[in-house]
């Protein structure tokens, strides 16, 4: 069965929820950077945050679990987003806006996030959490993209279509998109969570893009189907229509090609 993210909670229940797992996460990384992932029990992380065991095991499965508080509830952010992406919008830059709600998690406490960095580059069971935790998202992505794939868009690209073009882009992509995240979120971590985090994330999605772009089309009439821009010609003029958020760059690059097709 193909994996699905949970419904939302109320917004009283969902904010005492990720509390407990914020505390519950706090105390495990501070026994885990003092006594060391082996030696700590889940009953000292529970009694470090002030909990129950049992309340542990109502939000964490094991220990491991215990840092990364965020990551359900930044899933379900990330599948509205896509749920609620406007029909104008190419799919690629879709999901790279839902992998942002990662960066956004992150960077909502950058010395915790330093901190869980370091514990995860030097204990190799936290660093297989979290790869399954990227593999979630990965998996979201491929979905939204396969269901957006175009085959019409795909093949005047100039590429070859086979029966497995549609699966293998969608997932190419998405975990282009991913690793594009995660590179940049790295680099910013190993730095001390300073800079411009997030004109670098832009920059590391302008390059997925280019790259991966093609083959996918919102699900909308093909009148409007331009992944970027629709030009019409009025006399000598030039009409260019834009997405407000498209990149400098990618405007640039869809006028001087309506330009050559005058």
């Amino acid at each position: 069965m193909p994996e699905s993210v949970k419904p939302a909670r109320t917004p009283a229940a969902s904010t005492q929820r990720l509390k407990i797992r914020r505390e519950l996460a706090a105390a495990a990384t501070e026994l885990f950077a003092t006594k060391g992932y082996e030696a700590t029990t889940v009953d000292e992380i529970a009694a470090t945050a002030g909990v129950a065991r049992r309340t542990f095991f109502r939000h964490f499965r094991s220990k491991e679990e215990a840092i990364f508080p965020d990551h359900d509830d930044t899933l379900v952010r990330a599948q509205a987003v896509l749920e609620a992406a406007p029909a104008h919008e190419h799919p690629l830059d879709t999901v790279c806006r839902g992998i942002k709600e990662v960066m956004k998690m992150y960077a909502a406490s950058p010395k915790g996030s330093v901190e869980r960095y370091k514990l995860t580059r030097e204990v190799p069971a936290l660093r297989e959490r979290e790869i399954a935790s990227v593999a979630r998202y990965e998996r979201l992505f491929t979905r939204y993209l396969l269901g957006h794939f175009d085959e019409a868009a795909h093949r005047d690209a100039g590429e070859g279509t086979t029966g497995f073009d549609e699966p293998l882009l969608a997932e190419v992509a998405a975990s282009a998109v991913v690793t594009a995240h995660n590179h940049v979120l790295r680099r910013w971590l190993r730095g001390g969570a300073v800079g411009d985090v997030e004109g670098q994330l832009d920059h590391a999605f302008a390059i997925v893009r280019r790259t991966f772009g093609t083959g996918f089309a919102a699900d909308r009439p093909a009148a409007v189907r331009s992944a970027a821009t629709e030009t019409s010609r009025e006399g000598a003029v030039l009409v260019t229509v834009a997405r407000t958020d498209a990149p400098l760059a990618e405007i640039m690059t869809s006028i001087e090609t309506a330009l050559r097709e005058r």
